[in-house]
């Protein structure tokens, strides 16, 4: 027999699609009627009943050998292999009847999930260290790679993708279910990988958009820009343009704005290794002074495509900023559990009856002892 309970959690628009987790099957033993069982309590009483010896019978018989000769006694001792016999036989269809079965257990996901692709801004402006705190120097870029790689993580059921930029955009993974190659591409970026100087962002947003437009299937698809400066070098594409390209394609983003809305100053680093420059003191070395983002324009391109414009100061802001988008942006998950017996019932009567044949194959070829 076998019966299943649908359950639902966090719903959210998209294509239906099996999760890429296998299905759990949890194994076990249980009784259909284990009250039976209670039953084989009572089997030592009897065993110990059977055995005890009761007032012997008193006949005045001349010669008792004569009655040997016509009869034989029908005592038999608690221990004899007759009487384990006929006790495992009772004690088999007793368990027997109390239904013995295995249970598996089979869940089944299946997930409406999202497409997510992440445009992040790798400008040389990200190694700036104003999100910093008295215990620990942070650069713009260790705080955003922290945060991203936890939001990867945290996105089991959606498809993830990511273009960096900086004064031209590269797609670093086109959309996939593969997290781990998404994370893997985000831990090998540093600035100074992009060679090219200066901000791209709608050239960068351009990009996604075009890897996002032909994906198949009614998944919702969401787009995060997270930046720290304003638009440069773009070529093919402003951003705003870019946002309203966005809309049309039905394609939600969230924009994030790193950094104080103050000019800051950029300290050298090794555009090789993406590590900071310091002097004989240790002391950081300034290189330039650098604008704040456009948070103005980044609200504008959220607003276009119905979706929201945060801001992050520090490293816990901007964790909860993609906290929260995660919280905006749920994936629905349904569960199906299907529960299936198996019985073994069959193989306790089976081992009643053989028992009971073995104690009458017992008495036929062994007679009971006078």
């Amino acid at each position: 027999s076998a019966r299943s309970r649908p359950a639902r959690r966090s719903l959210a628009p998209g294509l239906r699609r099996p999760s890429p987790d296998p299905p759990m099957n949890e194994l076990g033993f249980e009784f259909e009627h284990p009250w039976v069982l209670i039953f084989l309590a009572l089997l030592p009483l009897y065993s110990w009943l059977r055995g005890k010896s009761g007032q012997a019978a008193a006949l005045l018989y001349p010669d008792v050998g004569l009655l040997r000769a016509v009869s034989s006694p029908v005592r038999e001792a608690a221990g004899s292999l007759r009487v384990f016999l006929r006790l495992a036989t009772v004690a088999a269809l007793i368990v027997a009847i109390a239904g013995p079965r295995t249970v598996s257990k089979e869940i089944e996901r299946e997930t409406e999930g999202l497409d997510i692709m992440l445009v992040v801004d790798l400008s040389w402006s990200m190694m700036a260290l104003d999100m910093s705190t008295p215990r620990e120097e942070v650069t713009r870029w260790q705080a955003s790679y922290t945060v991203i790689q936890d939001f990867i993580a945290k996105r089991t059921d959606d498809r993830i993708g990511a273009v960096v930029f900086s004064g031209k955009p590269y797609l670093l993974s086109p959309i996939t279910i593969n997290r781990d190659w998404v994370s893997k591409g985000v831990d090998r970026m540093h600035i100074g990988i992009i060679r090219e100087a200066g901000t791209a962002i709608g050239d960068g947003v351009a990009m996604a958009l075009d890897r996002m437009k032909n994906l198949k299937g009614k998944n919702s698809k969401v787009l995060i820009l997270l930046t720290d400066g304003d638009d440069n070098m773009s070529k093919a594409i402003l951003p705003v343009p870019s946002a309203e390209l966005a809309a049309a394609l039905g394609i939600r983003m969230y924009t994030v704005g790193l950094g104080k809305n103050e000019p800051t100053v950029l300290p050298q680093f090794d555009i090789r290794t993406g590590k900071i420059i310091r002097d004989p003191f240790g002391k950081t070395i300034p290189m330039q002074t650098i604008n704040p983002a456009n948070y103005e324009m980044l609200d504008k391109m959220a607003k276009l495509t119905n979706g929201r414009f945060f801001r992050a100061l520090d490293k816990d802001e901007l964790s909860r900023v993609y906290e929260e988008i995660s919280r905006l942006e749920r994936t629905e998950v349904k569960i199906r559990e299907s529960v299936t017996f198996e019985s073994h019932r069959y193989a306790w009567i089976i081992a009643a009856f053989t028992l009971l044949l073995a104690e009458l194959l017992l008495g036929l070829y062994r007679p009971r002892a006078p």
